[in-house]
């Protein structure tokens, strides 16, 4: 292993501590904050996304089973 190998473990450890260590200045009840408004987001976006109509399971498979006995 060279030094650019070296240096790069090292920039990585340095980067993985930052994010630990701003993971650990929340709160418990600051993450659960978070938490609940990431939910709320995600709740919102996926009511404002229409989705198609489907027909029923019942449906198609009584329109398949008629092709079939058409046949």
């Amino acid at each position: 292993m060279g030094l650019a190998g070296a240096a790069g473990v090292v920039a990585t450890g340095v980067v993985v501590v930052r994010a630990e260590r701003r993971r650990r200045a929340y709160t418990p009840d600051e993450v659960r904050e978070q938490l609940h408004a990431r939910f709320a987001q995600a709740v919102a976006a996926e009511a404002a996304v229409e989705l198609p109509e489907r027909e029923s399971l019942r449906a198609r498979l009584r329109g398949r089973t008629r092709r079939w006995f058409r046949r």
